[in-house]
């Protein structure tokens, strides 16, 4: 268990090491190398690593059972979004962990977290990366939900983390090690824009592994070996762990849940060694040996991520998107099959090697070393500095090797045996101190009390009654022997006292029984349920009956029964153009702050209520882009965080609450009602049928929905813009080319997505594709939803402005089919469109 004294060189209680665990060796992995706690998820679903084995809910109760006796905590991940029809079986399935004893949940879905805790109200909730954490008055809304932990986002720096934890009493964890998504965690929409995976749902794509060439200006520019425009290095923060924990961070989080059970073993034995380090007021060096190690397990390169700010060339080299290993030398020649080399490492057959080439055009080559000989001697030990590498007859045949190719060393047989042999074993090898008070006198029953250092306590007695010695009276020395006898059991005698007193007689035979009775009670408690309380049965569909009798069932005024048109502007010229066509409903969301006072005046010459959109991160320090924005007096938020809701409170701001706050179920939906939202943009998670369904299940005027919009896909902290344009490193010293520069950025099917930066400098790709629901119209009014919108991209033309907005005002009225706007959009559209997610069903009754 994690270990709350404080320590007295470093002053805060000791973080808990938090491991993945995606299968049983990679808990067991966890567990002996020294994790405080583990996350995995089940198989049943609501989590966000579907590919990863998972464990079944058959198998959960001993998964507990073991990780309780070894004094390690349970946390299940119920972070995905939840729709509608399947908030009955989160109940059940909460339930369940309940029941089973799991320490914690981790929740992103708003409607999520309000069931599990009425349904569950002993069950502590942990707000999962997912829900986007960044700033404490989001944490706030967490808090208000029955959060009782958040993990922040990865894209925070340790010092944005410590100005949080000053202005909040909610205990925060944080990603310490391993990968990094280049997007927000629950703000990636790019496997759902491209393929209707969500990675909100676990079934990320991961398209930010592909390589991208950068088009600027209209112009294809030469990136050199950067192809890998969004694919981040991993995540170390090693060296940064006594900054973490000085920050007041609570628990230090390893992320992996699809990686091998060695990753897990050798991560969580060098973040033990440094959080111990870090206890006793030192720091742990990132040796060569330790990175050696660590990178050998899974790399795509280390750098401290965001931990310490923003450097977008560091974070973002673009050379590579998967593992690679350890860099280890260079090639000299290739005579025959034999491959001339100097390494800096020592080398043995049986290693794995990979020679650096272009993985975009298959030149990569690499394998196994079948030899390895020195002056041309086969060598049988490891061996360094010039080297002849023997490999698969033909491996090397037609590849291009070139003198100065370097070497990676992937796989390292003797380190993976040596991991394995930390968790294969059948008895425990990490095991837990306890400490033993003995009290025995002659003529009263021997008692023992055992006390575990997460505070458990157990008391035995033995009905033996121990007379006066004649001879041997048992002393401390021969106490403390025999019950510290442990053996194969989890724990091992690390404090002992004894009150011996009258010169007792105890035979060895009756210490024996009483040790095992110890170890048998020891492990019933630790193994024990807790007691919790549980909601009556069917608490989902009371909340979804009350949603629909909800008193917020009315509007907050200025609704109209006939459906309206919105849209939504990004530039100052396309404002113009949207009002020249008389839509009297806009949005701003502009790349310069200072045109928003002027977008609100335009906007009420022309009799128009003018909405201004928020950024959809807020972090530390960024209040003045709020005021800014209220200074700009616009009619209404467009709000995308929790923060700007919280902001729009406080100020008296009438607001709506756009897709960035994942309303995916009338639970969510009825929690942002009661804070003050005017109307909710519904998910983009949605597909059709899910989006009916969400209509049905509470008042349709609550409801916007996006009916036509380039998806945002990819939404980031790493600026592309400074990365690949400019000299600088951040938007300190970036001299701001994403404002003089056009960037697209093309994939491998030749699709170009268009990339904005925002006031906040943080980067949004937008598929270079028009996503239309012109289809799903009709059957949305039929339902009573009313409020329907279009985005445009930035540089959306006026020709194309006045045509999109003739074509759905024409549809909203009825006087045009959805099937003829579809036909309509995708002959004029040099590139097409696409239905995306809201695709016609297969089943047309479905919906109608």
């Amino acid at each position: 268990m994690t270990n709350t004294n404080s320590s007295p060189s470093c002053g805060r209680p000791a973080p808990e090491l938090l491991a993945p665990a995606g299968n049983w060796d990679c808990a067991r992995a966890a567990v002996e190398n020294g994790a405080d706690a583990i996350y995995f998820g089940l198989q049943v679903g609501f989590n966000a690593r579907a590919r990863a084995a998972n464990f079944s809910t058959d198998e959960l109760p001993e998964l507990m059972a073991m990780l309780h006796q070894r004094g390690v905590l349970g946390y299940v991940t119920l972070n995905t979004l939840v729709f509608t029809d399947e908030l009955r079986n989160l109940e059940k399935h909460a339930r369940f962990l309940s029941e089973a004893g799991v320490d914690a949940v981790l929740v992103q879905d708003i409607g999520a977290a309000r069931l599990i805790r009425e349904a569950c109200p002993d069950l502590p909730i942990h707000a999962s990366t997912q829900m986007t954490m960044t700033c404490a008055e989001s944490i706030q809304f967490a808090q208000q939900l029955g959060v009782e932990r958040v993990v922040l986002a990865r894209e925070l720096s340790i010092q944005e983390m410590s100005k949080i934890a000053r202005n909040t009493d909610m205990p925060l964890e944080a990603f310490v090690h391993g990968a990094l998504c280049v997007a927000y965690s629950g703000q990636c929409l790019t496997s759902e824009s491209l393929g209707g995976r969500s990675a909100n749902r676990g079934q990320c794509a991961q398209a930010c592994r592909l390589n991208y060439e950068l088009h600027c200006d209209g112009q294809k520019k030469e990136t050199g070996d950067m192809q890998y425009l969004l694919s981040p290095q991993d995540l170390a923060g090693y060296e940064l762990v006594p900054e973490m924990i000085q920050a007041g961070i609570c628990s230090l989080k390893i992320e992996g849940r699809l990686k091998t059970a060695e990753y897990v073993a050798n991560v969580v034995k060098h973040y033990r060694h440094a959080i111990d380090q870090a206890m006793e007021g030192g720091s742990a060096r990132f040796t060569e040996d330790t990175r050696r190690e660590m990178e050998l397990s899974f790399s795509r390169g280390f750098s401290p991520g965001w931990l310490e700010g923003n450097n977008h060339k560091r974070l973002v080299p673009g050379i590579s998107s998967t593992k690679r290993g350890v860099l280890i030398g260079e090639v000299i020649q290739l005579k025959g099959e034999r491959l001339h080399v100097v390494v800096r490492s020592q080398l043995q057959a049986g290693d794995g090697i990979v020679l650096d080439g272009n993985r975009v055009t298959n030149e990569e080559v690499g394998g196994r070393i079948y030899q390895v000989f020195a002056d041309g001697r086969l060598q049988q030990n490891p061996a360094s500095g010039r080297l002849e590498l023997m490999f698969q007859h033909g491996l090397l045949k037609g590849k291009e090797i070139r003198p100065g190719q370097k070497i990676w060393l992937t796989d390292d047989p003797r380190l993976t045996k040596r991991l394995r042999s930390t968790f294969d074993s059948p008895q425990p090898i990490r095991k837990q101190p306890i400490s033993i008070a003995a009290t025995v006198i002659v003529g009263q029953p021997i008692s023992l009390i055992a006390t575990c250092r997460d505070g458990l306590s157990i008391s035995v007695e033995n009905p033996f009654i121990p007379s006066l010695a004649e001879q041997h009276p048992i002393d401390e020395a021969c106490l403390m022997k025999q019950l510290g006898r442990l053996g194969a059991t989890p724990y091992y005698l690390d404090r002992f006292e004894a009150r011996i007193e009258g010169g007792p007689m105890v035979p060895l035979s009756i210490l024996g029984a009483f040790r095992r009775q110890l170890i048998e009670r020891l492990d019933t408690s630790r193994k024990s349920l807790p007691e919790r309380r549980h909601g009556a049965q069917g608490t989902s569909q009371r909340m979804l009956e009350e949603v629909c009798k909800s008193s917020l069932h009315a509007s907050n005024g200025g609704e109209t029964q006939e459906p309206e048109l919105r849209v939504l502007c990004r530039s100052m010229s396309q404002l113009k153009q949207v009002l020249a066509n008389g839509v009297k409903q806009v949005y701003l969301d502009f790349h310069d702050v200072r045109e928003y006072k002027e977008g609100v005046q335009e906007g009420r010459r022309h009799h128009a209520k003018v909405s201004i959109a928020t950024l959809r991160i807020f972090k530390p320090g960024e209040r003045g882009l709020f005021l800014a924005l209220a200074k700009a007096e616009p009619d209404e938020m467009l709000v995308r965080n929790f923060a700007g809701v919280d902001f729009a409170v406080k100020n008296r701001i009438p607001f709506s609450c756009d897709f960035s706050l994942n309303v995916t179920n009338p639970l969510s939906a009825e929690y942002l009602r009661q804070l003050g939202a005017a109307r909710l943009t519904a998910s983009y998670d949605l597909n059709r049928d899910q989006l009916i369904e969400l209509v049905d299940g509470m008042p349709p005027s609550w409801l916007e929905i996006v009916v036509h919009q380039h998806m945002p896909m990819f939404h980031m902290e790493h600026c592309v813009f400074c990365s690949v344009l400019s000299p600088g490193t951040n938007k300190t010293n970036c001299g701001r080319p994403c404002d003089r520069h056009d960037v697209k950025l093309k994939d491998r099917i030749g699709v170009e997505h268009v990339l904005h930066a925002d006031i906040g400098c943080r980067n949004t790709l937008y598929n270079g594709v028009a996503q239309s629901g012109a289809e799903a119209v009709k059957p949305l009014i039929d339902r009573g939803v009313r409020h329907f919108r279009i985005e445009l991209l930035r540089d959306a033309s006026g020709e194309e402005t006045t045509r999109l907005i003739g074509l759905y005002r024409e549809l909203i009225a009825g006087r045009l089919a959805g099937k003829e706007v579809w036909t309509t959009l995708k002959a004029q559209n040099r590139v097409g469109v696409t239905r995306g997610t809201l695709e016609q069903p297969r089943n047309p009754m479905a919906i109608l």
